[in-house]
This record gives C-alpha cells, structure tokens and sequence, in this order.
C-alpha cells in the first residue's frame, strides 16, 4: 500500500474522530497529498453502506479533499442521520483516490456501453441538470455494462432507458484504500 493510502485511510479516521470529540493521533501528511487531488470517502458498517462524499475534479490539496469528504461523508450524506460515536467504533473507512476524467465520445448508447470497463471505470453522467456518478466499486453489485448505465441514469433522476445526443459520459478510475488491508484498522476504543 502507497503511503498516500495509509495516510488518506489515518486522516479520514482522525477527522471524523474529531468531530466526535475523539481524541486521535496527528497524521503527518506527505508532499504528494499537498499536491491538488480529487477523492470519495465511503463508510460501512458491517458491510453495509454508511456514507460516501467525495470530489470528482481536483481543485483543493488532496489531504483536505480527504479530511472534508470524511467529515462530509459522515455527517452530512443526506442519505443517513449524523454518524454517532458508537457507529464510528464500527465504521470502515474507504478511501478512493480518482484519476483525472477522461470524455467519452459516442454517438449512441451502444458505442457508450462498449467504451466501459466493467470493474475498472467509474463513470459521471451528465445530462441538463441531471448528474451523477458511480465508483468503479459499484460494478461488483452491477456487473452488466447495461444494468449498470440503467442504474447510473437512475441515480442522477433520468429514466433508465434515456439517452439523448447531448448526454455526457466521464470515466476514470480510483486506487483504493480501505481499513480492512491498512495499518490502521480500528480495534479497541481509539484511533
């Protein structure tokens, strides 16, 4: 694992901590996270979903896109109430580190469809007001190119069947963090 990994996994821990009153050891953050970046933080609790904010374009230093989508993610995912301190204690935290968005260019579904590589790609669709994304992650419940795309279409609040010539279509891919293979695993009752 990077060291920006394990770091990323320790601040988004250390940040959530902090809102919770929870004291936690300082993380020291490495020149590469100082550098722009874009990242999602996911939460589970015991496999389950929890939260998950995150920035698609780089615009602020990595380290505070981790440490405000954790923060986010855990207390403001519109989705689910604030996390409680006794969830945080079973909370794994995901990292994801995306990769710049690349276009795609179609002219119809079909050829958008064949472009994505399932497990690989995340994908942003964006459509008049309409957005959304889904982490590459999702193609392990969404394995289908199409169930997939029905689904994105779904979540940013478009019919599944839609498609229209002035969609847009970004993938890009994420390297991934999570406590389950990092040095920072929760056990016990502190960071």
């Amino acid at each position: 694992m990077s060291v920006d990994g394990v770091v990323s996994v320790g601040m988004a821990r250390a940040a959530i901590a902090a809102q919770l009153s929870l004291v936690c050891d300082k993380v020291d953050v490495p020149v590469s996270m100082q550098q722009l970046g874009a990242s999602f933080v996911t939460l589970h609790i015991k496999g389950e979903l929890r939260g998950c904010i995150g920035t698609l374009e780089a615009y602020r230093p990595l380290a505070e896109d981790v440490v405000n989508n954790a923060v986010a993610a855990a207390f403001k995912d519109p989705r689910f109430l604030p996390l409680s301190v006794q969830e945080f204690l079973m909370t794994q935290i995901e990292v994801s580190l995306l990769s710049p968005l690349q276009a795609l260019v179609f002219n119809n579904e079909q050829q958008a469809l064949e472009m994505l590589k399932p497990g690989v790609d995340g994908v942003v669709l964006a459509f008049a007001s309409y957005r959304a994304t889904f982490l590459p992650q999702v193609w392990e419940q969404l394995p289908g190119k199409k169930e997939f795309m029905s689904h994105l279409k779904r979540k940013a609040g478009l019919a599944p069947d839609f498609f229209h010539s002035e969609m847009l279509l970004w993938r890009y891919s994420v390297t991934k963090f999570s406590e389950k293979n990092s040095a920072f695993k929760f056990v016990g009752g502190g960071c």
